[in-house]
């Protein structure tokens, strides 16, 4: 569903992304998830079934749609456009993302390469990463501090023979235990001296690097997100040569906020999917099932639940298309209140939605015979990643105040009355 109505194009590829989701993505999940085997062979194992998805992903156009027109190497779409098929792609969020190579962290890291990357960095990183080639993690996080505020990030980036050398060790780090993964964006500080936002910098760092490891997977409510993982990973002593900086010293920050405005907004996107599923799955259970005599549709309480669902369902879609409408407007920047109002409600209304689909499935809901539960897993841990919602909430507050007090001083100055004094 659109709020405005899309050019030909875009819908053309909306009709071929959900019939590529549906009839080819979602009938292959088990399939997926059995090729990887269990024990050390889940981070070893790329599925055969994902080459072929991304080979036929190509073939009909729906290849790294989520690179916006104002990037040469994009697909030419808005954050809007992007906003109505990364929904359908989220029908599958273990499938179909990473088969039209759309798929976090990979989407965030290739933005900043074209963003911010120099000619070299494209070459090297870029191109391989457009083409599939290789995947890559964004090192950020941190056991040691609390990470939310990005300002307490204690890794150092310290320049040492003609380039840096990088100690830290980090956590929750998506990608890191992928075989393909080859290369880390690692955020660190340069300058303990400069001002409290020009410390950090961001350097490249090779998979392969003397020095990185891959400490251990951490798990999500039990799932393992094999194989790409959320990994903890030491860097000891990884020296890296000063064309490896991105942007330049002490712009990490820049770079950051670059990078998660569109990111938060992809979650939210394909969130509405797995709640558009979940809302699916649960109105087939309860049309099939009987208890006390009467199916349990017929249930007060369960028509209940379909309504609810349906209207937070459009509420959050709403949320999501305004902050993708004003990005494409005003830039993500400008955009931070709609972004944050997104990133707060969205995972929260997806979330319920799909605790009454494991509601209605009973134990069943809890297992793995469906996706719920891994669905559930991943909104809750969504409420927490890319910041916590009390730090969006807090922006969006601290946003609100500011703007109705410029809207207020305006309306004085207008009137010729003065401000209140100050007590």
């Amino acid at each position: 569903m659109s709020l405005v109505q899309l050019s030909p194009r875009v819908q053309e590829l909306q009709r071929r992304l959900t019939e590529f989701v549906e009839n080819e993505c979602i009938p292959v999940e088990a399939e997926y998830q059995k090729a990887l085997g269990t024990g050390e062979q889940r981070w070893k194992t790329v599925p055969p079934v994902m080459d072929r998805l991304k080979a036929r992903a190509r073939e009909l156009g729906l290849w790294n749609l989520f690179l916006t027109r104002e990037y040469k190497e994009g697909a030419g779409l808005t954050n809007y456009e992007y906003a109505v098929l990364c929904e359908i792609m989220g029908r599958s969020p273990a499938i179909a993302p990473e088969a039209c190579n759309c798929s976090a962290p990979d989407t965030g890291n290739m933005e900043v390469f074209a963003k911010y990357g120099t000619a070299a960095q494209k070459e090297k990183w870029l191109v391989p990463l457009m083409e599939g080639k290789i995947r890559s993690a964004f090192a950020m996080t941190e056991p040691a501090v609390a990470s939310s505020d990005a300002t307490n990030i204690c890794t150092r980036i310290e320049a040492r023979r003609g380039g840096y050398t990088v100690n830290g060790r980090k956590w929750w780090i998506s990608g890191a235990g992928h075989p393909k993964c080859a290369v880390f964006l690692v955020m660190g500080k340069t300058d303990l001296s400069a001002s409290k936002y020009g410390q950090q910098s961001i350097v490249v760092v090779p998979a392969d690097a003397p020095g990185v490891t891959v400490v251990r997977p951490l798990t999500v409510f039990g799932y393992d997100d094999a194989p790409h993982g959320h990994c903890e990973v030491v860097f000891e002593n990884v020296w890296v040569p000063k064309e490896n900086l991105i942007l330049g010293e002490g712009r990490g920050f820049e770079v950051i906020q670059g990078r998660l405005g569109p990111g938060r907004i992809h979650h939210c996107m394909r969130s509405l999917g797995m709640g558009e599923r979940g809302l699916e799955l649960m109105v087939e259970r309860v049309q099939g099932r009987t208890t006390f005599g009467r199916k349990i549709v017929e249930h007060g309480v369960v028509l209940d639940y379909i309504a609810k669902s349906r209207m937070e369902l459009e509420s959050a879609r709403m949320l999501v298309l305004r902050a993708a409408d004003m990005i494409d407007k005003v830039g993500a920047k400008n955009a931070k209140k709609e972004i944050a109002m997104a990133k707060v409600v969205v995972p929260t209304i997806v979330l319920g939605i799909l605790d009454r689909a494991i509601q209605m499935h009973g134990a069943g809901g809890v297992g793995q015979d469906t996706p719920l539960a891994d669905f559930w897993a991943g909104m809750r841990t969504l409420r927490i990643a890319d910041g916590p919602d009390e730090v969006h909430t807090r922006q969006i507050a601290q946003l609100e105040i500011a703007e109705q007090n410029a809207r207020l001083a305006a309306r004085r100055s207008r009137s010729g009355l003065a401000a209140p004094a100050k007590l």
